[in-house]
């Protein structure tokens, strides 16, 4: 089942999504703590996190996929979204810095088409971070989230997935361990899970976060051959004969 764009947009605008933006937003700082100057791209509903990437950002842009819907941002100034197909980016290559994937890859009718596109658009430097609903995680359970829907994977099913395409992996975190409750109490203690949740229970996390870079393979040069010589001589052993008995 597919969230729509609308659903999206009530979640984080109630109180729970608003404490789950803070949280995972956290998180997202401590990956990527130093953005000066690099160019942000955020695949799938990324918007709430987008806002708290640093405004010394080169660059900030939302692309959101067209089976999900589409809705403008900010709200003042030029508008910094698009939509694009699945497989379909309309970035250059090679032409960003950091690309942030969440509310995406669960909801993909093509896994590999996309992980190539975001491959395509990196710099060689550049990183992937991945959001994704955890399989044995509370969240999975909450069908009226955002996180409740799609396919969930386990962490090694999406490290395989992102390897299989090319991606070197870097650095695997679990967050929102807060259970999917909307009662002030449970909003109120959402810090306290997270302290207590990354030291004793990180299986029951709502999210993997898996961060990737871009593998590069060297190219040969122009002219340059193996550097192993053949002999001048070689061996070459004489057929048999048809009438040779033995």
């Amino acid at each position: 089942m597919y969230c729509s764009v609308h659903d999206l947009k009530e979640f984080y605008n109630s109180k729970l999504g608003c404490v789950v933006q803070r949280v995972l937003q956290e998180r997202i700082g401590e990956f990527w703590p130093d953005l000066h100057g690099l160019r942000i791209v955020g695949i799938g509903y990324a918007i709430p996190y987008l806002l708290g990437i640093s405004t010394d950002s080169e660059r900030v842009i939302s692309m959101m996929p067209a089976l999900q819907g589409v809705h403008a941002w900010p709200q003042e100034g030029k508008n910094l979204v698009c939509m694009s197909e699945e497989g379909e980016l309309p970035l250059e290559t090679n032409s960003v810095d950091r690309v942030l994937l969440i509310h995406n890859l669960e909801f993909a009718e093509l896994i590999k088409p996309n992980l190539q596109e975001v491959w395509r658009i990196l710099k060689s430097n550049g990183r992937l971070l991945v959001v994704v609903p955890n399989r044995t995680g509370l969240w999975t359970r909450a069908d009226w989230s955002p996180f409740g829907q799609g396919t969930p994977y386990s962490a090694s099913q999406l490290e395989y997935y992102l390897y299989d395409n090319l991606f070197v992996h870097e650095r695997t975190e679990e967050a929102l361990f807060m259970p999917p409750a909307r009662f002030s109490l449970a909003l109120k203690s959402a810090d306290i899970f997270e302290r207590i949740g990354r030291k004793i229970s990180p299986f029951i996390a709502g999210v993997h976060m898996v961060e990737v870079s871009k593998q590069l393979y060297a190219m040969p040069r122009n002219g340059e051959g193996s550097k192993i010589h053949a002999r001048d001589r070689v061996f070459v052993p004489k057929p048999i004969p048809q009438n040779y008995k033995t």
